[in-house]
């Protein structure tokens, strides 16, 4: 079966609430460092996907017969969070990703799926990238763990060498699972990590899914064996999660993260902050994901206020399919019309990126040359 013809770039209507992305913002040079690989997945490939593997894509009993139907079933407002009520007649955020997951059977689909995400970057200006993926949303439906690593290990290769986009992955653990399944996960995955005689597709480990009373050291003994190996540690501390507080202080000062993902509430307490700017730890924001929950007037100042407090941060889009189509060229546009930041501050926050990633010193230092150059009134 053909692919759809419908444009993949624009299949939500009214994603930027008006806003465009401007010139600026798109010439940009850019690093990601927060994306969920499943949730690049856009509608087009999943269909594409879905016809290949003779996969239904239906939810709740009603099935999803044609590419139109399938395109509206995003026009929605994922729940993250099922714990604390909202619309039961769509599905919750993880529902939606996980039932995107449904159609990654073989190896080549994985390749697929990280292809069109970096070939994505390159028409953004993304030039390095960190991408959060998992194998075990993937070993739970029966594929073989090494199809979903070898997928990716070849689109590492690829798409440095047709896009121009590099990359370093970040193995996650799910962290709504048992953590023995998750050490297991790691085992299983470790030959492919950057490590002596690794293969090198994963140079960190992070935590990943549904938060609710499952805090960062649940899983201390797992990050501690990927630090013993030598790879870097960060973990979500999700905004507005129950007891994100103190998951954010487990991060800094129990488990001992590099970084943190999300962790925007950490702005409530004066010792956390503390321990950010004391331990030189980056959180990496994803607005859009918290502007479709949060009012403009409360959620934009607080990344004022991160700034002004001296808490290192950057831009990223978190599952852009499933969070209206807004990818990082959108969240740096948002950002930069509600805070009101300038263009000296928005390549800062690129520089930050930059400071933040585990790349290795030549992209690092190739990147910040480009940045270099922009001239910014």
């Amino acid at each position: 079966m053909l692919m759809p013809r419908q444009s993949q770039t624009s299949f939500i209507l009214n994603t930027m609430d008006g806003l465009v992305v401007s010139p600026f913002i798109a010439e940009l040079p850019k690093v990601e460092l927060h994306i969920h690989i499943e949730g690049t997945l856009r509608p087009a490939l999943r269909w594409k996907l879905a016809q290949r593997n003779f996969v239904r894509l239906h939810f709740r009993g009603h099935e999803y017969k044609t590419y139109e139907e399938l395109l509206a079933s995003y026009e929605v407002t994922y729940n993250h969070r099922p714990e604390l009520g909202g619309r039961k007649d769509v599905p919750t955020f993880l529902e939606a990703y996980f039932a995107g997951c449904e159609v990654l059977l073989k190896e080549e689909d994985f390749y697929e799926l990280a292809m069109d995400y970096l070939e994505r970057c390159q028409e953004m200006n993304v030039r390095y990238v960190e991408p959060f993926f998992d194998i075990q949303a993937h070993t739970r439906r029966g594929v073989e763990a090494k199809d979903v690593l070898n997928g990716y290990l070849r689109a590492q290769k690829d798409g440095l060498s047709k896009f121009g986009v590099a990359s370093n992955w970040i193995f996650c653990f799910l962290r709504d699972e048992p953590v023995e399944d998750g050490e297991a996960a790691y085992e299983t995955a470790r030959p492919w990590a950057s490590i002596e005689g690794g293969k090198g597709l994963f140079h960190a480990v992070g935590l990943a899914s549904n938060a609710y009373e499952r805090p960062p050291t649940l899983f201390k003994n797992a990050f501690q064996r990927a630090k013993d190996d030598g790879l870097h540690i960060t973990t979500h501390c999700d905004f507005g999660q129950k007891d994100t507080h103190e998951h954010i202080r487990q991060a800094i000062f129990e488990v001992g993260v590099e970084r943190i993902d999300h962790g925007l509430d950490a702005l409530d307490v004066d010792t956390l902050v503390d321990g950010l700017r004391e331990r030189n730890i980056g959180l990496t924001l994803c607005p859009h994901a918290y502007h479709r929950r949060t009012p403009t007037e409360v959620l934009f100042p607080k990344l004022r206020e991160l700034l002004d407090k001296g808490v290192q941060f950057c831009i990223n889009s978190d599952d852009p399919v499933y969070m209206h189509n807004v990818w990082i060229d959108g969240n740096m546009e948002k950002t930069m019309h509600y805070c009101g930041f300038t263009k000296a501050e928005m390549v800062q926050f690129v520089r930050n990126s930059v400071d933040m990633s585990w790349a290795d010193d030549s992209i690092k230092e190739q990147i910040r040359s480009e940045l270099d150059k922009i001239i910014v009134l």
